[in-house]
């Protein structure tokens, strides 16, 4: 009998413009290597996802408004069946808090300042140019940027936030994004597979509650040997030291030129196929590998 995947996804909702754009050809790759391959929304009731081999998390683009709901649903199906990445993965890195940690670590990461909500606690706003984000988000999901004269605005955006319930995070705007962009480092099977180049999502005067494109002017990238050795340490410094069977290494460059960790996707990161289609086999390789163990 062939192994079974499935591959959650997100039901497609107005508010929500992302399309996943490799799940169709992930898909046929799939049973291509050997293996039969179900697309499906994480939050179907009618799903046995007890029946399939392995179930890999692909674009649940939509769980950042389910969180409770969508960890709940990687325990009960970590409990039945092989789920990547584990369950104790997911929750860890559904909040970007997890960034204090991999600083704690040694890991050289966007300086990032946390205001829980109900608190009554303001972080600091920095003098130049900064960024506020809830810690559970997506896509730059109420996302702004501010400059020296945006304090009032960004306290706005903070008080909007804390009414939500929601963690804030604050970060210094690292301004080299603008020239030399964000770099993605894609692993997969444990292994680095391929990278690529966007430009900066968040430009001036954008409100934190607009649309925003997250991945604009996405090239393929060749990684520099520090870029590659961060990615490898900050992968190495998430706790327990689980088995990924893929993860995305989000850097940006620092003041001075080396790069830092901006975030971990270890969830539901995009894998940008479309930009590197020889690794499409490959990677549907290792997930029907990943399926027979």
């Amino acid at each position: 009998m062939a192994l079974a995947v499935a591959l959650a996804t997100f039901r497609p909702q107005d508010h929500i413009g992302a399309v996943d754009r490799d799940l169709p050809d992930l898909a046929r790759a799939v049973r291509a290597a050997g293996a039969t391959a179900r697309v499906a929304p994480w939050d179907d009731p009618d799903v046995d996802w007890g029946a399939y081999d392995l179930v890999l998390i692909r674009s649940t683009w939509d769980y950042i408004e389910h969180v409770a709901e969508f960890t709940a649903w990687a325990g009960r199906v970590a409990a039945v069946t092989r789920l990547a990445n584990p369950a104790d993965v997911v929750r860890w890195n559904a909040d970007k808090r997890y960034l204090g940690e991999l600083a704690a670590a040694g890991v050289p990461t966007v300086p990032t300042a946390y205001a829980a909500p109900g608190s009554g606690a303001e972080p600091d706003l920095p003098a130049g140019e900064f960024v506020i984000k809830p810690t559970v988000g997506g896509g730059s999901h109420l996302a702004g940027r501010y400059g020296p004269g945006g304090h009032a605005a960004a306290r706005a955006h903070l008080a909007r936030l804390d009414a939500e319930g929601l963690t804030a995070m604050v970060q210094p705007y690292m301004s080299r994004i603008d020239t030399t962009g964000e770099r993605a480092l894609i692993f997969f099977g444990g292994h680095y597979r391929h990278a690529i180049r966007k430009g900066a999502v968040l430009t001036p005067g954008t409100a934190y509650d607009a649309a925003k494109t997250s991945h604009p002017d996405v090239r393929a990238w060749q990684p520099t040997g520090a870029e590659l050795a961060l990615a490898e340490r900050a992968l190495a410094a998430v706790p327990g030291a689980p088995e990924l069977l893929y993860a995305r290494v989000d850097l940006v460059d620092g003041d001075g030129g080396a790069p830092h960790v901006m975030e971990l996707e270890l969830i539901e990161p995009n894998l940008f196929l479309d930009v590197h289609p020889e690794s499409l086999p490959v990677v549907a390789e290792l997930i029907v590998k990943a399926a027979g163990q």
